[in-house]
C-alpha cells in the first residue's frame, strides 16, 4: 500500500496532523511525519516532494499557517495529489491561511479542506489510495457505517432525553 506523507510548517500544528494520524491509524494506512517550512528549509521540503513519489508515497498532506505557503510548495514539485490544511493564527484565526491555500494558480492544484481539519484531510487521503485498494476502500465503508450508527444514537439520546 503507497503511504501518506504529512508535512507541517512548524511543530505547533502537530495537535491539527494529530487527528490526521489517529484516523490513518485507525484506517490501517501507513503514513509518514515531518516538519519542513516552505520558508525556513525551502530545500528539504522540495526534496520530500520531489522524491515522494519514488519514495512510497500515494498522496501528501500538508499543513501550514498565517502565509501557508506550504501546501503550494510541496505541490510545485510533485504531481502526486496534494491535500492542504489551513491551520489557525494569531490574526486572522485562520481565514488567510485557507485563503492562501485554496487560491492555487492554475496548473498546481491542492485540494483543501476546512481550517484545522485535520481528520478530513486524512479522510481524503484515505479515500485517494482506496481508488486502487478495494481492502482500504472496505475499511473506509465500515467506517462510515459506524459513524451512522454513532449518530443515529445521539439521535435516539436527544429524543429520549426531550
Amino acid at each position: 500500500m503507497k503511504k501518506v506523507g504529512i508535512v507541517m510548517g512548524s511543530d505547533s500544528d502537530l495537535p491539527v496532523i494529530q487527528k490526521a494520524t489517529s484516523l490513518l491509524k485507525e484506517l490501517d494506512v501507513p503514513f509518514e511525519v515531518h516538519v519542513y517550512s516552505a520558508h525556513r528549509t525551502p530545500e528539504q521540503a522540495r526534496l520530500f516532494s520531489e522524491q515522494a513519489r519514488a519514495n512510497g508515497f500515494g498522496v501528501l498532506i500538508a499543513a501550514a499557517g498565517m502565509a501557508a505557503h506550504l501546501a503550494g510548495a510541496i505541490a510545485a514539485n510533485t504531481t502526486l495529489p496534494v491535500i492542504g490544511i489551513p491551520c489557525k493564527g494569531p490574526v486572522l484565526d485562520g481565514l488567510d491561511a485557507l485563503l492562501s491555500t485554496v487560491q492555487m494558480p492554475s496548473g498546481i492544484p491542492v485540494a483543501t479542506v476546512g481550517v484545522g481539519n485535520g481528520a478530513n484531510a486524512a479522510l481524503l487521503a484515505a479515500e485517494i489510495l482506496a481508488v486502487e485498494d478495494s481492502d482500504l476502500a472496505e475499511r473506509l465503508r465500515r467506517k462510515r457505517e459506524r459513524d451512522t450508527i454513532a449518530v443515529l444514537e445521539k439521535d435516539a439520546g436527544i429524543a429520549e432525553r426531550l
